[in-house]
């Protein structure tokens, strides 16, 4: 048996990763010239990587490992199910304890009435699986022609084909094409794009997109609305206090089905279970994956109301997938959701860490280079600008400036990503205060470090 270990040098790992592994969002060629980071282990919120640096992950991976790297009890219950049940499907008549108890436990989390659990494999899968159920719902209830989803730019679904069309990412979309019957509109991001408008106007204004959207296609055509609580690969951008509130209007207003995807603002993110509680949505369906098993298995899920799925169960849904349900997947889930709500996981990040993360991260708006601060519960960014007062983009390309200093974040040994000039966090949820003192403590001189790398560049300039 082929086997390779962790005890390889890093330059061999890197050339045999260079040779075959083609990486998701990724130019090949760059990568193989700079080489691969080689995570060997990792426990609570700290990688350990082929070189044996400790480097705190500010990222939870993607967004995900919610309780922490390193719990044995996952693995214990990963094992256990596997020597009982490995696997089967749940199609033809046919089900399992795992998928039963963890779709049972979800309509308990969920909020309202979202009682009804369809599994995939990953968010983009249930995104797809969205897809198909919104518009097979309003053709059970005699309303074929109602088929046309609104998204928004700049908001992540998925990277599958149906996915990465609800989402509103240009550079997917140029690069194989988009599935009809999804129609954008513009994103609440007041720092970028407000102008003069106070946030609560732009809240208003960008809100008001979808009925102006909703009224040009006309109600009998549009499907549904999706979006996320707060957009996360978009760059953490929270909307005004006055958006959320006229969305749900006006799907209220006009009877389309509002989607909030929760793939990563469920399972204490935003600092109670899901996203749509902190910010009073009211939606029909909830996407769910990440923090649903905190990566440690591939599962995701779409919650839906006892309403939506009532038309649904009136038919039969052409749609499926060889893992929905895996069982060594929901049983991995269950145990992580009794962790998050046993070891009160979730209540602690909204009542003692995210408040103190929020305060330590809101002081990086003292940096020179740091122009909107925004955070909600363990999820935060940092507008880079090199004028605060106007609110300025760099004169460089989208991106240069906020790639270093991702590149001084590395060499600090903390995660923090960046996404254009925008750089994020989202931590594991069990990061302590001292975690977060030395979280802060590394993105400072990372962005020291950048801001002298740029000034020595000749890039503090803004854009005309």
């Amino acid at each position: 048996m082929t086997q390779i270990t962790n005890h390889m040098p890093t330059e061999e790992l890197q050339a045999l990763d260079a040779a075959h592994h083609m990486h998701p969002f990724t130019h090949g060629g760059e990568l193989a010239g700079k080489g691969v980071r080689i995570i060997t282990r990792a426990k609570g919120v700290m990688l350990h990587d082929s070189d044996g640096n400790e480097i705190l992950d500010a990222m939870a991976g993607l967004w995900c490992v919610n309780i922490g790297y390193g719990r044995e009890e996952l693995a214990d219950v990963a094992a256990r199910q596997m020597r009982e049940l490995p696997y089967y499907n749940t199609f033809f008549q046919t089900s399992h304890v795992p998928a039963i108890a963890l779709a049972e436990r979800l309509a308990e989390l969920a909020p309202g009435d979202l009682n009804h659990v369809f599994f995939a494999g990953s968010g983009s899968e249930a995104n797809d699986t969205n897809i198909r159920l919104v518009r097979t719902y309003w053709q059970e209830r005699g309303k074929p022609e109602k088929t046309t989803i609104i998204s928004r730019k700049n908001g992540y679904h998925g990277s599958t084909l149906g996915a990465m069309s609800l989402g509103g990412m240009a550079g997917m979309h140029a690069q194989g094409g988009v599935v009809q019957g999804i129609r954008h509109i513009d994103q609440p991001n007041w720092w970028a794009e407000g102008g003069e408008m106070s946030p609560e106007e732009f809240g208003l204004e960008r809100a008001r997109q979808l009925e102006k959207a909703i009224l040009e296609l006309g109600e009998d055509k549009v499907a549904a609305f999706i979006a996320e609580p707060v957009q996360g690969a978009g760059g953490v951008i929270v909307p005004p206090e006055s958006y959320w509130p006229e969305i749900q209007r006006i799907c209220d207003r006009y009877k389309i089905l509002l989607i909030a995807d929760e793939v990563i603002c469920g399972f204490g993110r935003t600092g109670q279970w899901f996203g749509s509680q902190t910010l009073n949505i009211r939606p029909d369906i909830i996407t769910v994956a990440k923090g649903l098993s905190s990566g440690y298995q591939p599962i995701a899920a779409s919650i839906v109301t006892d309403a939506v799925a009532e038309v649904i169960a009136g038919c039969e849904f052409n749609h499926g997938y060889t893992y929905s349900g895996h069982p060594v997947a929901a049983a991995v889930a269950l145990e992580n959701l009794r962790i998050l709500d046993e070891e009160g996981i979730v209540a602690r990040v909204g009542a003692e860490t995210a408040p103190y993360l929020k305060e330590a991260w809101e002081s990086l708006g003292d940096h020179p280079m740091v122009g909107d601060v925004r955070i909600v519960g363990m999820m935060g960014s940092l507008a880079l600008t090199p004028d605060k007062e106007s609110r300025a983009t760099f004169a460089s390309d989208a991106g240069t400036v906020g790639l270093m200093c991702r590149e001084r974040c590395f060499a600090n040994n903390l995660v923090m990503r960046h996404v254009g000039d925008r750089m994020i966090i989202s931590p594991p949820l069990v990061i302590t205060r001292d975690e977060i003192d030395m979280l802060i403590s590394r993105a400072r001189k990372a962005l020291d470090e950048a801001y002298e790398q740029v000034r020595e560049a000749g890039l503090w300039k803004a854009a005309s």
